[in-house]
Formats: structure tokens, sequence, C-alpha cells
């Protein structure tokens, strides 16, 4: 067995969805054995909530994104001879996760102080759609709901138009995240003080706390924050920051001072801007040059662009980056095998002593581990 940092750390995952299970995929791709425990009928519903109607082996084709690496053990909570399973299992584990609704885990009889009575030293998170308790408690923790509310829909879009979220499930993504850091914190305090720990988190606090640049600038600004009203790219930054359209497809242009633009694009007029103008007269600068790169190609403005040293790139979607060489060199596919069916996806982005992480290892059909976990940890 590879000696990977979590190697021989059992993590007892209760969360579904998304935001739980992603935090678990990454603590497996670490070595840990991650045992997601779920219902007898049915499980984790994000093995029947398909995304373009792609199935493998009976499970949503995503649900193997998410839970490769994993093992399942079913159990009715409400069971009394399950609940104890269960229990005893905590007795073996280092982490608990769980995303329910606040107050689920208590009627259980799994809620923090549960686990603690059971194991002193156990490392419990839990992830909530708007924390345990105020007004937005029992709230939805859906991704676009949380974009919604959060301003994270701002960020993206054109001022006069319509907020626009995100097209990922970027909330749940960035949880996880967060989960994962907290837990690995809280492992480094256990073995150095012995204690176990008690994590916290909501998808309304992570979508925030990713935006720290913007309600520091929000608490700052006498104006606020204003998208450009053309070519948006991120709120806070000036012209020409954003993606335009050229004469057949699509560039993008970062930070860059407007002299040298002007110098790369060969473009007197862009001159008659000085640097400072950038926010004052952003949305100006913005159409004029979006006006420019229309004239032609992006591979032509590239090479000039690149030429003087700015950064620009073209716009890649799906299929253009998966064939392109750098993407190639970054070998970012792994392989996986679902009953007889095999599954391309992505492998952890991890590089740890310069090896790749990656594992072969599909999602678990439902209750696959359930006798030889019984075996190994309640039994031994």
């Amino acid at each position: 067995m590879r000696q990977l940092p979590l190697n021989g750390l059992i993590v007892l995952e209760f969360s579904q969805y998304l935001s739980g299970p992603s935090a678990g995929l990454r603590l497996a791709d670490l070595g840990a054995r991650v045992i997601k425990i779920e219902r007898p009928q049915g499980g984790d519903p994000c093995r029947k909530l398909a995304v373009k109607n792609l199935w493998v082996d009976g499970d949503a084709l995503n649900f193997h994104a998410i839970n490769r690496n994993k093992e399942s053990f079913t159990a009715d909570l409400k069971n009394k001879e399950d609940l104890e399973l269960v229990k005893k299992l905590i007795v073996k584990a280092d982490v608990i996760t769980h995303n329910f609704r606040p107050g689920v885990m208590e009627k259980i009889g799994l809620a923090y102080k549960d686990a603690k009575a059971i194991n002193e030293k156990v490392i419990y998170a839990e992830i909530s759609g708007f924390g345990r308790k105020g007004p937005w408690a029992q709230k939805p923790g859906q991704d676009l709901l949380v974009q919604s509310l959060s301003g994270l829909a701002y960020t993206t879009g054109n001022s006069e138009g319509p907020p626009v979220p995100f097209g990922l499930s970027a909330v749940d993504a960035i949880s996880g995240i967060h989960l994962v850091q907290a837990v690995l914190g809280a492992l480094i305090r256990r073995q150095r003080e012995g204690k176990g720990a008690y994590i916290e988190l909501s998808l309304i606090e992570s979508a925030i706390g990713m935006q720290f640049e913007l309600f520091t600038t929000f608490f700052h600004s006498k104006n606020g924050i204003r998208r450009s009203r053309v070519n948006n790219g991120n709120p806070l930054l000036g012209a020409p920051y954003g993606i335009y359209k050229t004469a057949d497809h699509f560039i993008s242009l970062a930070m860059m001072d407007l002299k040298d633009l002007a110098a790369a694009l060969e473009w007197e007029e862009l001159n008659a801007f000085e640097q400072r103008d950038v926010f004052q007269k952003r949305d100006e600068i913005k159409m004029q040059i979006a006006k420019k790169l229309k004239t032609n190609t992006t591979q032509f403005w590239l090479e000039r662009l690149r030429k003087h040293g700015l950064w620009a790139t073209t716009v890649y979607n799906w299929k253009d980056l998966t064939q392109a060489e750098g993407y190639q060199g970054l070998k970012m596919e792994q392989a996986l095998v679902a009953g007889d069916k095999p599954i391309r996806t992505t492998r952890c982005p991890v590089t740890l002593n310069g090896e790749k992480l990656v594992s072969s290892k599909a999602a678990p059909a439902l209750g696959a581990h359930r006798d030889a976990i019984i075996k190994q940890l309640i039994e031994e």
C-alpha cells in the first residue's frame, strides 16, 4: 500500500449529494478509508440524481465521480440494531462527516455530543446550508440558492444584465475544500494534544468567505461594487480585464498597462486614455477594445500580445482543452471500472512527492462492503 498521508485513518461519511462527499473524496485521495453510511433503500440520493441522464452500473455517472475510492455500509439509523452497529463503527472512527439539516442527527442520536461520548477523540464535521441557528437555519442548502443569496451570482455577467450563477456547483465544492482544511487542522491538533474536535461549516459562510476580496472592497467603498457594462471579468478590476469577441473566436485579457496594450495592438487611439482611467472610464475603454478586437482573429492578436509579454489567451471549451498539448501533459485523467463499464474521470489535483494521486477504485455499489466492514471493524 502506498504511504499516503492519511493511510490508516477511518472516515464515516453520513454526507450526501456533493459538499460533504466532495470532502470525503479528497480525504480518500489522501489515503483515508472513507466509509459511506447509507440508507438501505436508495442510499445517497445522488445515486439517482443523474446529469444529462448518464448512468453507470445502476447509479448516476456523477455519483461515481464524487464517490470513487470509498466503501458503502448500509444502515437504517431508525433501526436499533443498525444504530448499534454504527455506534460500534464510531468507536473505530477518526472522522465523522455529515451534511444533514440541523436537528436530523440529534433526532437519530448521533449528534456530536453522542459521538463524543462513544469516542472522545473523534473529529466530527458537519456542513449545513445556513448554520445551525438563526432565521435562515431551515432554508434548503442547495448550491444555486446559496449563490443567489450570497451575492456570488453578481460577480458574473455585465452590470445591465441579470445576475449569472457559476456554471457548476461552486459553493458545494468550496465548502468541501473548507471542510478538508478544517479536518486536517483538527487531526494535527489531535496528534499534538490528544483532543477531538467539533467542526461546523455552512454553505453560506463558505460562499461569503470565498468572496473575501469583494466583501472587503464593499466595506470600504462609498459607491459599492459595480460590474462592467461590457466584457465583465471581475467587478473589482479595471479595463481591459475580461473576455472579448474576435473575428473568429474569443480572447481573454488579464491585467495590463494600457500603454503596453496600445503598443501591442499597434493602436494609437488607445493612448488617449491614461492608466488612472482604467476604473473611472472602464466601460468606455472596454467598449473601444471590444470594437478593435473584432477586426481580426484571435491568433493574430495573441501573437502581438505575447510578443509584448502581455497576459492573454484564447478561450477553450472542454473539447478544445482536452485536445491541447498542455492539458495532456498534466495527465489529469484516470480510469475507473464500475461493474464491467469503464469510466473516464479526473484525478486528485495534488502531486505528492512527485507522484500523482490516482486510484482505479470506482464508487461502491450500495451496501457492497457492509459484511466485510462488520467483520473487520466490529467483530474483530
